[in-house]
């Protein structure tokens, strides 16, 4: 999953660097964040010492900063710096009692993020909390409507191509293991890579 990120990303990147025109690059390119969004809850849940983990986070997002700024001819901060404000925010979230303290946390970096303005702004924090605080099957809903609001406001479309990893995330392992119990008849399985060759080769002939 973590090469997946890498590797989206990074056509997201060369899309909007050398072919701003195409826009398949930068749809390929919304399955990255979500993944990391993911990525940094499970690191936040599973570390063994959060003050080094944030500590990396913002060194990564330090260290990326003036190569953003050059790349992408911007003011604004980094995805990484989004990631590690959220880390944060969970962090404050987990030692505050659920109620208008936790909703005030919330709001407040929210506009934060968007005044700064942060990669991704607001709706990167919202992603996180949404992996962090809702069960599976609740994420991808909560996804697809942080999708819509933002599609509406702003006009995000090729943002809605981000509910795909999230979907994978939520039903994958499981969607897998179900699939793992159907069994074909053997004749099936063994005749096919002929039968579909054949069938093929009158296609190709007819036409």
């Amino acid at each position: 999953m973590q090469l997946i990120a890498m590797i989206t990303m990074l056509i997201d990147h060369v899309g909007l660097l050398f072919f701003p025109g195409e826009v398949l690059w930068r749809i390929i390119g919304r399955i990255a964040f979500p993944i990391y969004a993911y990525a940094l809850v499970q690191g936040h849940v599973h570390t063994s010492n959060y003050r080094k983990y944030a500590i990396r986070l913002f060194m990564i997002a330090v260290l990326s900063q003036i190569p953003y700024q050059l790349a992408f001819d911007t003011n604004g901060l980094n995805v990484v710096a989004t990631l590690f404000v959220a880390s944060l925010v969970i962090r404050m979230l987990d030692a505050a009692k659920p109620g208008p303290l936790s909703a005030l946390i919330i709001a407040g970096v929210c506009v934060m993020m968007e005044v700064l303005p942060f990669d991704y702004g607001a709706y990167g924090l919202l992603l996180v909390l949404i992996f962090k605080y809702a069960g599976q099957g609740k994420a991808v809903l909560m996804h697809l409507l942080l999708n819509l609001v933002y599609l509406f406001a702003y006009g995000w479309v090729i943002q809605l191509a981000s509910i795909l990893p999230t979907i994978v995330i939520a039903y994958g392992p499981g969607l897998w293991r179900k699939l793992e119990t159907w069994r074909l008849p053997r004749w099936v399985w063994r005749a096919f890579y002929p039968a579909h060759l054949a069938l093929l080769a009158l296609l190709v002939y007819l036409l």
